[in-house]
């Protein structure tokens, strides 16, 4: 795996307990940063902090509840409050939510997934902006998806907000590159994450390797492999771009 140098560098990831963000968060760490796992599960969360701290490293768990703008905000206070500065955050928090088509699906649902998809990915940025340019930048990967990009006739909440995300990751980066804080979307195809394995069905998951012609589902940490190149210097000049990462399925 490429290594880069984010020794002097502070990463806050929501979401970071479980699939997709735990894997960027071991990375982030594995490269030398304080992370900073931000997410619901309190037990998840604190294992993976506890097994980054014995190993030498630096990490810090803190609840937050993303669709709580005062959660994300409390946890970018505490990162900085902790480590003294953020320069890189991962927006992974995120649910499959309802599976209906459009006329049926319920309010709730819909308000659950935006708040969550969505608004999440406002807060943080919110919170997480700030913070960067007090220390002169920092750069911000946002996950969308292949559903930010494309549709799905049963995920009408889902793509609405992941195409939302990808919009407002090209604002973002726009009005905050020449401020130092560079801004990208990441869109991954099926991972082989928790969410995708808890909400899928056994046939639905054989139809889905095909459609991606590579011939197999992701892992989570070749998602985070491209989050972290995001972030990194190598990637300074790269900002409000939109990428899949889905072995091929926007080919079909």
């Amino acid at each position: 795996m490429t290594q880069y140098d984010f020794s002097e560098k502070v990463a806050l990831v929501t979401g970071g307990a479980s699939g997709i963000g735990a894997a960027c968060i071991r990375q982030f760490a594995d490269n030398g940063a304080k992370v900073v796992i931000a997410d619901m599960s309190e037990a998840a969360g604190s294992e993976l902090a506890a097994s980054i701290n014995a190993l030498g490293g630096k990490a810090l768990f803190v609840k937050t509840d993303v669709s709580d703008a005062a959660s994300v905000q409390t946890a970018v206070d505490q990162t900085v409050v902790e480590f003294g500065r953020l320069d890189c955050a991962v927006n992974c928090a995120g649910i499959s939510g309802e599976s209906n088509v459009l006329a049926d699906y319920s309010l709730e649902g819909w308000h659950k997934v935006i708040d969550i998809n969505l608004n999440g990915v406002f807060y943080s940025m919110r919170s997480q902006i700030p913070a960067m340019l007090r220390t002169g930048g920092g750069a911000i990967v946002n996950i969308s998806s292949i559903m930010g990009l494309v549709s799905s006739p049963t995920t009408p909440a889902y793509v609405a907000a992941k195409h939302a995300v990808a919009g407002l990751t090209k604002n973002a980066a726009q009005t905050y590159s020449k401020q130092g804080v560079r801004v990208n979307a990441v869109c991954p195809g099926y991972i082989e994450t928790p969410m995708l394995m808890g909400s899928a069905t056994q046939e639905m998951l054989q139809m889905a390797v095909p459609m991606h012609p590579i011939g197999r589902l992701g892992r989570a940490d070749e998602i985070a492999a491209v989050c972290l190149f995001l972030c990194s210097d190598s990637a300074s000049f790269v900002t409000g771009g939109v990428y899949p990462v889905d072995g091929g399925y926007l080919t079909n």
